[in-house]
């Protein structure tokens, strides 16, 4: 009886076995028609037209150089969300029309996506290829034919996912996408992409630099944290050798840019020069924000929503608590020492907007565009958009806001959404 018994369940198991077995082939057949099909729909987007096109080569030193006399116009993405697999269509193709129709409006210099452009979750995208997202995504950049990067957030390289973040750096980086900036760093380094994009005026001076850091995803000791990130908000800080590496990018900067002036220029001209550029100024693009935002918000808050010496409010509110690092690091406070960076741009939480100033450097949430991962996030439309920032030639910035559903992202297939209220006991 044993015997038979144990016939019938090895029967059982082998059913089980096969079912997964035919369910993966067709899912891998589903998928690979549906990013087919996909790809067909997106090179059908009109090219954005940019009647002055800034001049972009690779400098001496191996980072990628904008050149410009004028302003220099950023579109920031972030939280894109691109499931990537059959599963996820209907939201995907969401994703992709809000960003083509903004871009095609705004016709931005540069777009930096900062991080979770893929979110491969398999019940909801029904695949672990999170390459498949992020080929999406960089063939609406290329279609629209704007220069393009990206930093990675938590979602990117998922401890289940087919690819990890070094294999995810070199799709990015690979010369099939001819308008991205995406490099790829030096191996040594913690987290992957941390690099730097130079804005030059035509005398050869930088006025500006616009730096990328891989603020990672979870601590290394627990990889298996992103399961349940979303309860544990348990996330990684930037590590001790990418602060190392900031600071010794900026100095270098600062050096070089002395050095320029000092050969190129004389007298008085070169006397203004290095007090205007001596110090490079630079913006700083990643995922994950640090405890920092937080802590600028609950002080701003403490003080009845008015400024304090350390603060200062430019736009928005907090819609949820801040997923900062579950350790804090010293980036913020090497970025207060340096007195380069002026602001930080980052993403990761997907109804937060706001942007303050916080002891002289400007912390500011991008606008997400998320249909996928929070609850019903598809039907309301507050948090959805993209954030402008335009860098003047002096080397001074400034950002705002722009939600998807304003007349002016004419789109007729855009979807009807509820403008929720984010913050019920604030209204700035």
């Amino acid at each position: 009886m044993k015997k038979h018994n144990g016939k019938k369940v090895m029967k059982v198991f082998g059913i089980i076995i096969a079912v997964f077995v035919i369910i993966g082939i067709a899912g891998t057949i589903a998928n690979k028609v549906y990013i087919k099909n996909t790809l067909e729909y997106i090179k059908k987007l009109e090219p954005v037209v940019l009647e002055d096109r800034l001049s972009i080569e690779k400098d001496t030193d191996g980072f990628y150089t904008i050149i410009s006399d004028r302003d220099v116009k950023i579109v920031q993405l972030t939280d894109i969300h691109l499931g990537g697999g059959w599963m996820s269509k209907k939201d995907d193709y969401k994703v992709i029309d809000t960003i083509a129709t903004m871009v095609a409006e705004e016709k931005p210099d540069i777009v930096i996506a900062t991080g979770d452009i893929s979110y491969p979750i398999p019940f909801t995208a029904g695949t672990f290829n999170n390459q498949y997202a992020a080929r999406i995504f960089a063939t609406v950049m290329e279609t629209l034919n704007i220069p393009w990067t990206v930093t990675f957030g938590n979602h990117d390289s998922e401890i289940y996912s087919i690819y990890n973040r070094e294999k995810m750096g070199e799709f990015y980086s690979s010369d099939e996408w001819k308008n991205c900036l995406y490099l790829m760093d030096d191996e040594s380094i913690d987290g992957v992409g941390n690099s730097v994009i130079k804005v030059k005026n035509s005398d050869g001076v930088i006025t500006q630099a616009l730096i990328t850091i891989d603020s990672n995803d979870y601590p290394q000791d627990n990889k298996f944290a992103g399961l349940v990130a979303g309860i544990t908000g348990n996330y990684d800080n930037i590590h001790e050798n990418q602060i190392d590496w900031y600071k010794t990018t900026c100095e270098r900067l600062n050096a070089d840019n002395k050095a320029f002036i000092e050969k190129t220029f004389e007298g008085d001209e070169q006397t203004h020069l290095l007090e205007k550029y001596g110090l490079v100024k630079s913006l700083v693009f990643m995922h994950i924000p640090p405890v920092e935002y937080q802590q600028a918000w609950d002080e701003f808050k403490a003080n009845g929503y008015k400024d304090t010496e350390n603060v200062k409010y430019y736009y928005g509110t907090l819609g949820e608590k801040v997923c900062h690092p579950t350790n804090d690091d010293q980036f913020f406070e090497a970025a207060l020492e340096l007195g380069s960076t002026q602001g930080m741009f980052v993403g990761h939480d997907h109804i937060n907007i706001f942007s303050l100033d916080y002891k002289g450097i400007r912390l500011t949430y991008g606008m997400s565009i998320d249909y996928t991962a929070y609850s019903k996030i598809d039907t309301k439309g507050t948090q959805r958009g993209c954030t402008v920032i335009t860098v003047k030639p002096d080397g001074t910035f400034d950002c705002y806001p722009e939600n998807y559903y304003q007349d002016k992202y004419a789109n007729p297939d855009k979807e009807q959404v509820t403008m929720q209220v984010l913050n019920e006991e604030f209204s700035g």
